[in-house]
C-alpha cells in the first residue's frame, strides 16, 4: 500500500450550513454540484461533507456519539501571523474558538477551532518543518 489518504470525510447534520461554512467561509474550492454530498479539493486530498446519519449508515454503525471524537484534522501555515488570520477566518464563518493560537511544547504555534458540527480542526505553524504537500 502506498501510504497516504485521499479522501476525509466529515458526517454533518445540515449539509447545507457545511457547505457554506467552508466554502464561503473557509474558501475551499468545491468540486461538482451534487444534492447529497460536496466534495473540495485539498491539494492532493479531497474533503468530502455528508449528513451524519448517512455515512453512519453507510459504515453500518451507529449514528450518534458524543464526546471528544479521538481525532483532528489539521491546517498547517507559513507563519504564525497565518495561523491567527485561518482561526479569525474560521470563527468570522461560523466556527467555534476551541484554543487561541498560542507557542506550544513542540515549538511551533498552533490553535484549534471546530466546525459547525463540532470538528476539531488545529491550526499550525511548524517552524522546523514544513508539513504538506509544497505550497504554491
Amino acid at each position: 500500500m502506498r501510504p497516504r489518504i485521499s479522501m476525509i470525510t466529515l458526517g454533518v447534520a445540515d449539509l447545507e450550513r457545511s457547505v457554506r461554512f467552508y466554502e464561503q467561509g473557509l474558501g475551499l474550492p468545491r468540486k461538482g454540484q451534487q444534492p447529497t454530498v460536496a466534495f473540495f479539493n485539498l491539494d492532493g486530498t479531497w474533503l468530502g461533507l455528508y449528513g451524519r446519519e448517512a455515512l453512519a449508515e453507510d459504515a453500518e454503525v451507529p449514528s450518534q456519539g458524543q464526546g471528544f471524537a479521538g481525532f483532528a484534522l489539521a491546517h498547517n501555515v507559513a507563519t504564525e501571523a497565518e495561523v491567527d488570520a485561518v482561526l479569525a477566518q474560521a470563527v468570522a464563518a461560523g466556527a467555534t474558538l476551541v484554543k487561541k493560537a498560542q507557542k506550544v511544547f513542540w515549538g511551533g504555534y498552533s490553535g484549534y477551532f471546530a466546525d459547525p458540527d463540532g470538528h476539531l480542526w488545529e491550526v499550525a505553524h511548524n517552524p522546523q518543518e514544513w508539513i504538506g504537500p509544497a505550497d504554491r
